[in-house]
């Protein structure tokens, strides 16, 4: 009787110590040095070296052309649009591929509401993000529809609205309803390409060239 409940003890044991749930799909969509931007299970995570994502996911390394994931406990080698427990048809593509530039930045032309704007390609940006010059000139009226906030910047706190773009188009590639922000004063300088559109692409830093690609 003891070495039987013994057991059942041990058997309940194991059973609580599974996950209650498992990732079923992970999707490479940027990779960077030390660095990831992933789908999992639909849901956008960016992810450090050493960092888990809130479903388990944890990095634990990354290079521009491969990154190492632990998915469900099992580490394993993982590349730009590499995808767990799903077979789908290959996509049709839109993309772009932007230069680095000889001060080491990625800069792209490109247009928001149909008005022509230079991009700062920025992955650390939460936001496509802008000044408030800026946006009178695309024709935001951010004081009326945006919704105010207070952002960090290299001067200190600054007020900002939250706004939706209606289009923002780099090269072949167009996103409708994109998040920005507009900040009052003269930060930033440029109009900064941030996560609210980069992180809807699939993202591939080759070390000179950012190549950006939109499936459909």
């Amino acid at each position: 009787m003891v070495l039987h409940m013994r057991g059942l003890l041990i058997a309940c044991s194991l059973f609580l110590s599974l996950p209650a749930w498992a990732v079923k799909n992970v999707t490479v969509v940027g990779l960077f040095k030390d660095r990831v931007v992933l789908l999992i299970d639909g849901r956008q995570q960016a992810l450090g070296v050493g960092q888990t994502s809130p479903e388990g996911v944890r990095l634990i390394s990354a290079t521009s052309k491969e990154a190492v994931l632990e998915v469900n406990g099992k580490p394993a080698l993982y590349r730009l649009s590499n995808q767990v427990g799903t077979n789908y048809a290959k996509r049709k593509e839109n993309s772009v591929q932007i230069a680095r530039n000889p001060h080491g930045m990625y800069m792209a032309d490109g247009n928001i509401n149909s008005f022509p704007v230079r991009f700062l390609v920025d992955t650390g940006a939460t936001n496509v993000a802008m000044n408030a010059a800026e946006a009178k000139r695309l024709g935001i009226d951010y004081r009326v529809s945006g919704q105010p906030l207070t952002v960090s910047t290299a001067s200190g706190n600054a007020p900002a609205y939250q706004v939706r773009l209606d289009k923002v188009k780099v090269g072949d590639i167009e996103l409708r309803d994109v998040e920005g922000v507009v900040v009052e004063g003269g930060f930033p300088t440029e109009v900064l390409l941030g996560m609210s559109f980069l992180g809807r692409l699939e993202i591939q830093n080759t070390g000179q060239t950012l190549v950006l690609k939109q499936a459909h």
